[in-house]
């Protein structure tokens, strides 16, 4: 079979190789992958940036956004060409991870598929244990592959309601930063929650993105003409902020317009070793006497991918069609290469 892989530590060392057919073992399931997406991690690992190949293996095969579908089924209750999602995450030992929480892994002996430890999901077969697949509807076939990146914004915004329910005064206003795939679900998310949602990228209005946000009730905001400093006196309290540009020096501006009793939710990573000079008492104050929350959300587990798949049935319910559009470019497994490179106007690359 055809997978891609780089050999992590090594700045644009992506290649298809031909790798055994997998057998499954009794208590697997052999899984035909149909869609894979690329997304920033990926290429960050293809830039040698970071990135850990298996035990004893010098290589490491990329892709940790799957769409599959069931090609044997074994003993388990799944059945032969049923869709499935693949968990990312492989827990270790620890309290969090015993408990289904892998996610929250305390020891962080864990692996994770395509970028930690464990082969991903750009190859043409795979076996796997049924706990770490997730059933997908045959209805949401040409959207599931969005399937893991709306698991992390999933849990991300519901982490963030729950820190925002210790006050009385419910959230209202919320601000995406960055309309990227993660962004652009994000929106889609908060504005199935009925809040007045505002999502602000570096390209213009008229622009796919600018023009999804506009199509689902939300509004664009062109962060070229105005600055995150400018936002609250526009757009009031903030109540809620995700941030998925992966920037810190935006991760920082968003601190300091966080409204009152307001929450932020970092979803991006910062894979550089950026210096900037803050006024951290500011900061500090601001935080204290606002009562307000940053936190960071890394991987889901299968209670969010589960929540996910709920969320992108409610989606294309309320704007058919939309989800669909986020992906822009769809490229044979044989075009590997090309596929790492960003595009300019481009979402997502599957």
């Amino acid at each position: 079979m055809k997978a891609g892989v780089v050999t992590p530590g090594m700045r644009d060392s992506a290649k298809v190789v031909d790798m055994p057919d997998p057998v499954p073992e009794p208590g697997e399931v052999l899984v035909r992958i149909l869609e894979v997406g690329i997304d920033g991690t990926d290429m960050e690992i293809s830039q040698g940036h970071y990135g850990e190949a298996p035990p004893h293996q010098d290589f490491l095969v990329l892709g940790h956004e799957a769409l599959g579908e069931v090609e044997e089924a074994g003993n388990s209750d799944l059945q032969k060409g049923g869709l499935v999602v693949l968990l990312v995450r492989r827990p270790d030992g620890c309290i969090n991870c015993r408990s289904g929480q892998s996610d929250m892994c305390i020891e962080g002996n864990y692996s994770e598929c395509g970028i930690r430890g464990s082969h991903g999901f750009l190859r043409e077969l795979l076996v796997e244990k049924p706990d770490f697949l997730v059933r997908v509807p045959q209805n949401l076939r040409q959207v599931a592959v969005l399937t893991e990146p709306m698991s992390i914004v999933t849990k991300g915004i519901t982490q963030a309601m729950e820190l925002h329910r210790r006050s009385a005064n419910p959230a209202q206003v919320a601000l995406v930063l960055g309309a990227g795939s993660i962004g652009l679900l994000a929106t889609a998310s908060l504005r199935l929650q009925g809040l007045s949602t505002y999502a602000l990228d570096l390209v213009p209005k008229t622009s796919a993105k600018g023009q999804l946000v506009e199509s689902i009730g939300a509004t664009y905001l062109d962060g070229r003409s105005l600055g995150i400093a400018e936002l609250p006196r526009q757009l009031g309290n903030l109540d809620i902020i995700l941030e998925a540009t992966g920037n810190s020096t935006v991760v920082f501006q968003a601190m300091s317009v966080l409204g009152t009793n307001g929450v932020l939710c970092l979803t991006g990573v910062s894979a550089g070793e950026k210096r900037l000079q803050v006024c951290a008492d500011c900061i500090n104050m601001e935080m204290v006497l606002g009562n307000k929350v940053v936190f960071g959300t890394v991987s889901s587990n299968s209670g969010h991918f589960e929540r996910a798949i709920r969320t992108l049935a409610e989606i294309e319910q309320n704007w058919p069609g939309w989800l669909g559009q986020l992906v822009t470019r769809r490229l044979p497994l044989v075009e590997f290469n090309n596929a790492l490179q960003p595009t300019t106007e481009g979402i997502k690359t599957v």
